[in-house]
């Protein structure tokens, strides 16, 4: 850290973010010696609160981690890490004792944990917390525990840069946003846990700090990114004119609602053999063609049939706000349409959750494991903050050290000069370019849109101006391996290239910073 002024304190873990992987890790590690988290909103504000449908294990008497992870591979679409999956799939089970002991208490029904099911689940192996507060039970726990002597967090503190030095990560650079006041802090190791990228697009179920953070300093910090082209979107969140965009969990599907076009028609099955409970990207395509075809901005939720299920009591938060936007879900469908929700790709890791820049780790969305391939199985995704969340902090345990293997066959990509004007002006065209259906030309015009963005600048003073230079980073390199992909896979679909070609795509796309 050459010219680091004023270095307050040594950490033996740094981590940046407040979500489950970042409180996650912060408990781990608080036997290893102090621990800082570091956190841009405060400790609660992060996607971990908003996940409705619950976390996915085999726990139920009718389930294995070897049908958890038969599934987690038919998602992925043939892109899946199957020694991730197999890792995320066996030591699940373990993860939810874990989280029994931090105090979060799962739902349960008639003395035992209660399980839903989600699309492209053979099983109902889903636990979920609250009814579909379950993001928001464990990110509460989770931050009790974390009221811990040996845990320092530090909110409304904007992380802006890594320091390397001879590929090694020694602190971060961070701006304390309520004075300004720039700092340093050392850390024998740093944990990137800084969730996702939604804020790219104008349609999103994500908060307004996923704003890709983690995945740009990462690359400014010469780590690789991979698969950062499959981005998931959401079916069904709720779209109703003047209201912000709001996630309808997939655990409705679950209990049996039914998607319908304008005309009433369920449409689903002329899509998949799995209808309601077709992998996403499917669903949220067939709604796409659905909308396009009548002329709408909307399709229906169903949930009028769900006689025997008491939708407030195992939706209350959905409930109630659909009450709010006055839709009653026990007599009126709910008018929904996709949004972005899920970032797939992100900072390479290992199965350890080392990145390749040594001491520098990952773990939760703004990491790529290679577990969810390019399509991730529903409610894996908080399974796999708190599995590698854990492996991180075996790994330093143990000793730490050293770096993932890099890529052979990395491609290098030198950074935008340029940032986004405005957050509105980059939504808009992520949306309009690399949104649910994707072409060459629109991804080509995105690059151009970028290119003629102004200048960088020099010196960053607010967190506004430093979520946009960090959004076009993640935008272009979103915008270019979309471009490149020249065929359709899980979450990225090109209507110029519409089938999947395993003979030349069967791989993964991995960027360095050139």
């Amino acid at each position: 850290m050459t010219g680091a002024p004023g270095t307050r304190r040594r950490y033996a873990v740094i981590v940046v973010g407040s979500g489950i992987s970042g409180l996650f890790v912060a408990l781990e590690a608080r036997r290893l010696g102090p621990v800082l988290v570091l956190t841009k909103g405060s400790i609660d504000d992060c996607n971990t609160r908003w996940a409705q449908g619950g976390i996915a294990a085999a726990v139920g008497p009718l389930d294995s981690p070897e049908q958890h992870l038969a599934d987690t591979i038919a998602a992925g679409a043939g892109l899946v890490d199957e020694e991730a999956a197999r890792i995320l799939c066996y030591e699940a089970p373990a993860r939810i004792r874990d989280l029994v002991r931090y105090g979060v208490s799962f739902d349960s029904l008639g003395g035992e944990v209660a399980l839903g099911r989600e699309a492209a689940h053979s099983r109902a192996r889903v636990l979920h917390a609250g009814g579909d507060r379950t993001g928001a039970e464990i990110e509460t726990a989770l931050s009790a525990a974390a009221m811990d002597p040996a845990i320092t967090i530090l909110d409304h503190t904007l992380v802006t840069r890594l320091a390397v030095e001879e590929g090694e990560a020694h602190g971060v650079e961070a701006v304390h946003l309520q004075t300004g006041e720039r700092e340093w802090y050392e850390g024998d190791a740093i944990v990137l846990g800084t969730g996702g990228a939604g804020q790219l697009f104008s349609h999103t179920t994500n908060p307004e700090v996923a704003t890709g953070d983690g995945v740009a300093l990462a690359f400014d910090a010469g780590a690789e990114i991979a698969d950062i082209e499959f981005y998931q979107f959401h079916p069904t969140a709720l779209r109703v004119p003047g209201l912000p965009t709001f996630l309808i969990s997939e655990a409705v599907r679950g209990e049996g609602a039914v998607l319908r076009n304008l005309a009433g028609e369920a449409f689903m099955q002329r899509y998949h053999p799995l209808a309601d409970l077709a992998p996403r990207d499917v669903v949220s395509r067939a709604i796409v063609r659905e909308m396009r075809r009548e002329g709408s901005d909307h399709v229906y939720l169903d949930c009028t049939g769900l006689k025997s299920v008491d939708l407030a009591a195992r939706f209350p938060a959905i409930f109630a706000h659909c009450m709010e936007a006055g839709i009653d879900m026990r007599v009126d469908p709910i008018p929904v349409a996709p949004a972005a929700h899920y970032l797939m790709g992100g900072v390479r890791t290992d199965t350890w959750g080392r990145t390749t820049v040594a001491r520098l780790y990952a773990c939760g969305e703004c990491a790529c494991t290679g577990v969810h391939g390019a399509n991730r199985l529903a409610s894996n995704s908080l399974m796999e903050t708190v599995v590698f969340g854990k492996r991180v902090v075996e790994h330093l345990a143990a000793g730490g050290g050293g770096a993932a293997p890099a890529t052979p066959d990395r491609i290098p990509f030198p950074a935008p000069a340029t940032a986004a004007p405005s957050h509105r002006e980059l939504q808009a065209m992520m949306w309009e370019c690399a949104g649910i259906e994707r072409d060459g030309p629109g991804l080509e015009r995105g690059l151009r849109t970028i290119a003629g963005w102004p200048a960088r600048l020099a010196a960053v003073c607010t967190r506004e101006e430093f979520e946009r230079q960090q959004m076009t980073t993640v935008a272009a390199l979103m915008l270019t391996a979309a471009l490149r992909r020249t065929e359709s896979r899980g979450g990225h679909y090109r209507s110029d290239y519409p089938e999947r070609d395993d003979a030349h795509w069967r791989r993964r796309q991995v960027f360095i910073r050139a």
